[in-house]
């Protein structure tokens, strides 16, 4: 089963994602990862990437686009895949109707005013890119995952939140329409615990096969 993952920064995509993959032995396919490990690697295409995400806006399609579908193409996605972080906007998703086919898109939705405090309370893993929130950290400043330090990203602040959050409403939001049209679409509540969430994509999901 081919799936995408949709939904507004903060609405808790990563974490679900990480389950989903697991359940379904699917592989996770994250740009967001992908572009991490070239920044860390110091790749022409990291540094572009870096000059982009720096300033809380988003990679170019082109290049966002050329790296999903050479990545698709790869053994591991011959029985299905999770897209998590692509398409951003219309343009994507029309050039990955080039070249994928797309069998579900979950979307978690969430009111977009409780993504804030989300958002600039979150904490990353630098090792494993697993995400916590400050509230149930309870001072830790360690992974539970794999032991790595926590971090807060540079555009988890209140300027850049809110920049990517209004990005978010003009170029993604859109794609819920595009791809209810196409009778792919599963809205899924975002409010309640991860296993609350985690639940209704399960129970969704084995509906839609």
């Amino acid at each position: 089963m081919n799936i995408i993952l949709l939904g507004a920064p903060g609405a808790g995509k990563g974490t679900q994602a990480t389950r989903i993959a697991e359940k379904y032995r699917l592989p996770h396919i994250s740009t967001g990862d992908i572009f991490r490990d070239n920044i860390k690697r110091g790749t022409e295409i990291g540094l572009l990437a870096k000059s982009y995400t720096d300033k809380g806006q988003l990679v170019p399609d082109e290049v966002t686009c050329k790296i999903v579908e050479g990545r698709l193409k790869e053994a591991d996605c011959a029985d299905g895949y999770l897209l998590d972080g692509f398409p951003r906007n219309l343009f994507q998703a029309e050039e990955l109707d080039k070249f994928s086919k797309v069998d579900a898109v979950i979307n978690i939705d969430i009111d977009l005013s409780l993504l804030m405090d989300r958002l600039c309370g979150r904490r990353v893993c630098k090792d494993c890119g697993e995400s916590y929130h400050i509230n149930f950290l309870g001072g830790k400043s360690d992974c539970e995952k794999c032991g790595g330090e926590l971090y807060q990203r540079k555009d988890d602040n209140e300027e850049t939140v809110g920049n990517r959050l209004k990005v978010y409403g003009e170029q993604t939001a859109p794609l819920i329409e595009y791809y209810r049209k196409k009778n792919v679409l599963i809205n899924i509540d975002g409010v309640g615990t991860i296993d609350e969430v985690f639940a209704r994509i399960a129970a969704a999901l084995g509906q839609a096969k």
